[in-house]
């Protein structure tokens, strides 16, 4: 069946950030998990989800679990040892040697040497289990409130639970039936402190590297639940996180509270970044929607940009250029902090995931048939 999650259509096939593969029967889920992603030459050229830097390595994340890198701007590559053979939907880097990669079945994945080896730190049963012990804390927490509350108050306090009740029974089939639930997206401040984020209003946090891991979600107002696509921090240190309906929260405070902004588009976000200006937030998503804020999100203007395709992912340059990437190939550049595209559209067609930057103005992708390179214009260049 298709993804439910991110995905571009290209004919029969569904690509995007959490992955174009059907998804696998519960009783196949433990098996991707115990299995090593099987060691092949063709990583470089399957399906790619998200790059990044890793000091002056590059490294990429995609399906079956392959994980590359490369030491020479993406010349040749080398294949990370990898535990599981799910697929990899991000990637992030707090320090030049750690890493943590996240993806189907909730897995989470770290390494501590530059991504060359990585290490299981993390699933969706655990991560279920995390979310049904938050869900039952809720439940008393919200049981005394209503208990105490004024008449006229609990008709809307005995709606919540109700809420939370179905989020808790939504937690305890998962821990039944596998870890079916994908995680979308990850970010990591240093080697210590980070969130990843995914499906149905999945958010962990850590503050030890990994050892352990917080549900975050009660911290955050989204009471259905929708899916979390991408989290990123912006100039000025605040951390936003944009997903499914719109939803977008902001953090001044390193992820201990969010608050919730109104956006002006009800579909689906599937990225975030800032400009590189303190407090400006670009987010992006599906049909080409692309909204900017100058002020932490408390008010949005639409970006006018020439192309109307699915975006992805974004990138910022030191020189202040943007670029975003998405689906069909497309490849959107902005020298003018954000307040306008203009589109260009690879030859190929294939939907693009992810980028960094080389040297000069020149870009490596990653997406649709793995590993490809642009230069400032969205020339081909191999």
């Amino acid at each position: 069946m298709a993804n439910r999650f991110k995905c571009a259509t290209l004919g029969s096939a569904c690509l995007g950030l959490s992955l174009a593969l059907a998804t696998p029967s519960a009783s196949a889920l433990p098996d991707i998990i115990d299995i090593p992603a099987r060691d092949t030459q063709l990583a470089p050229e399957s399906l790619l989800n998200d790059v990044t830097r890793a000091g002056d390595r590059i490294v990429a994340v995609g399906e079956r679990g392959h994980i590359i890198y490369s030491d020479n701007e993406g010349e040749s590559w080398a294949q990370a040892e990898v535990p599981v053979s799910v697929t990899l939907t991000a990637l992030d880097f707090g320090s030049d040697n750690h890493g943590w990669a996240v993806g189907h079945s909730g897995v989470l994945l770290h390494s501590s040497d530059a991504g060359e080896n990585w290490t299981l730190q993390f699933d969706g049963l655990k991560a279920a289990a995390l979310a049904i012990e938050s869900k039952k804390e809720q439940i008393e927490e919200m049981e005394e409130v209503i208990a105490q509350a004024p008449e006229d108050q609990k008709d809307d306090l005995e709606w919540a639970l109700d809420d939370l009740v179905f989020a808790l029974e939504n937690a305890e089939s998962d821990l039944e039936v596998g870890p079916v639930n994908p995680l979308l997206d990850v970010w990591f401040e240093n080697d210590q402190h980070g969130f990843a984020v995914g499906a149905y209003g999945m958010i962990l946090r850590t503050q030890d590297g990994g050892e352990s891991w917080q549900d975050w979600s009660p911290y955050i107002d989204n009471a259905q639940n929708f899916h979390y696509n991408g989290i990123d921090q912006i100039a000025g240190g605040a951390l936003v996180l944009v997903g499914e309906a719109g939803q977008i929260h902001v953090s001044v405070d390193n992820g201990e509270t969010w608050q919730k902004r109104e956006s002006p588009y009800p579909g689906s976000l599937f990225g975030v970044t800032g400009t590189g200006s303190v407090n400006e937030i670009l987010a992006f998503g599906l049909r080409g929607t692309t909204i900017f804020s100058s002020d932490l999100g408390r008010s949005w203007t639409i970006v006018p940009n020439e192309g109307n395709t699915t975006l992805n992912n974004a990138l910022v340059t030191e020189d202040g250029r943007i670029t975003l990437v998405g689906n069909g190939g497309a490849v959107l550049m902005s020298a003018n902090g954000g307040e306008s595209f203009r589109a260009y559209f690879r030859n190929d067609r294939g939907s693009v995931m992810g980028a960094v930057p080389l040297s000069g103005t020149n870009l490596l992708l990653v997406g649709e048939g793995g590993v490809k390179f642009t230069d400032s214009r969205g020339k081909n260049l191999k």
